[in-house]
This record gives C-alpha cells, sequence and structure tokens, in this order.
C-alpha cells in the first residue's frame, strides 16, 4: 500500500470508529478484549487507556519492559495533543518532511509511532485513548483497531 493509500486507511478508520459513548465499564471491556488478545498470540505488550488526566485501564503483559511504559505515555501523549492517531501523526509528518520538534514538542514526551489510538465519542470528541506498546507501530496500531471493533456497538 502507498503512504498516500495508508494515511487515507487511517483517515477512514478514525471517523467509522466513533462511540456511542465512554465511559470506566467501555475502558475495562476494551482493555480485557486487548489483553485477551494479546494473550493468545504471547504478544510481549503494554496496554494503556487513558484521558488527558485519568488511567482507566493499564497491563504489563508477560516479555514487556518499563520502556514499553515510557512509550505508551509518549505515543498516548501524540494521540492526545493532535487528536489523531499516533501512527497517522507520524505518518503526516515524514510526508511533510516534519518530526514533532516542528511542532514545538519535546520528542522525550511524545513519539509520533504506531500504537496510540483517540477515543472518539459522538457529538463529543476525544475524550480518551488506547494505547499498545511492545510491537512494530503498525502491528500495535492493528491490535489497538481490533479490540475497538471487539466492543464498539453495530452501526445501524
Amino acid at each position: 500500500m502507498t503512504m498516500s493509500g495508508l494515511i487515507t486507511q487511517l483517515e477512514r478508520e478514525a471517523a467509522e470508529l466513533i462511540f456511542p459513548a465512554f465511559d470506566e465499564g467501555t475502558a475495562l471491556a476494551l482493555g480485557q478484549s486487548l489483553v485477551t488478545r494479546a494473550l493468545l498470540a504471547k504478544l510481549p505488550v503494554v496496554i494503556n487507556i487513558r484521558a488527558a488526566n485519568r488511567v482507566f485501564f493499564h497491563a504489563a503483559l508477560p516479555g514487556s519492559a518499563p520502556l514499553n511504559d515510557h512509550w505508551a505515555a509518549r505515543k498516548s501523549a501524540t494521540a492526545l495533543m493532535f487528536q489523531d492517531a499516533s501512527y497517522l501523526v507520524g505518518l503526516r509528518n515524514l510526508v511533510r518532511g516534519e518530526t514533532l520538534a516542528t511542532h514545538g514538542l519535546d520528542m522525550t514526551q511524545y513519539a509520533d509511532h504506531g500504537g496510540a489510538v483517540p477515543i472518539r465519542v459522538q457529538d463529543g470528541g476525544v475524550v480518551a485513548v488506547v494505547t499498545v506498546s511492545g510491537l512494530p507501530q503498525a502491528e500495535d496500531h492493528a491490535l489497538v483497531i481490533a479490540a475497538i471493533r471487539d466492543v464498539l456497538p453495530p452501526r445501524h
């Protein structure tokens, strides 16, 4: 897939994956879906679901490392700042020849690598972010998207 095609796909995902509401119960269901998927595949990941001021869910699975927590925090900060998936932010930066520093951000606090996906709610915008760290960026992102699809109510 071309870079342009991948960016379009990620933009389409963001437009489609909108929750009717998001609360602690939804965060728990999403976290459990991620844990189940990761354990079945023996994936050494850290999973984090948070709002700007609160952690809803966190799990460090076997084989993950403290560095994965740091990466998760940095990717989450990026998704919350840009209100877009960290993977999408990184691809757009790559295409434009930019970095997070171009936007005035400290790269020790932000990362534009895949794995952090904003949680959007109808009529409410971005309210949280779900992040996975421990795999290559496209796989981190894909794992998050699969889990969101697991818990998102069907659209009518």
